[in-house]
């Protein structure tokens, strides 16, 4: 059975397809401000910048393969994405907190 596609499904494909070469360059891009961020906070903010993209190539993935399941894990993605960055977040903070006040000690000392 040949299956004709219209000139809109093209489109879409060509779409989608772009779109997803486009995500899939930024998270490259992501991927190396996270490693190379002069702070902590851009390495937190490109990781979540990655979540974000990574669930947006699935949904689009869910919709040129027209599988509902994608979506689901793309759900599933951004919960596990959030508690990544509170946690990073979290540890981040504590550290942070912890070189503060080991400075106040210093400077009281002198």
């Amino acid at each position: 059975m040949e299956q004709t596609f219209s000139a809109l499904d093209r489109a879409h494909y060509y779409l989608f397809t772009a779109a997803l070469i486009f995500l899939a360059v930024m998270v490259v891009l992501c991927l190396i401000r996270a490693i190379i961020g002069p702070r902590i906070a851009d390495r937190i903010v490109a990781t979540n910048m990655m979540g974000t993209m990574i669930m947006v190539i699935i949904a689009i993935l869910a919709l040129m393969m027209h599988e509902g399941y994608l979506v689901d894990i793309c759900l599933i993605y951004a919960m596990i994405s959030f508690l990544a960055v509170v946690c990073l977040t979290k540890v981040y903070m504590g550290v942070y907190r912890k070189k503060k006040m080991e400075e106040a000690k210093k400077h009281d000392r002198d």
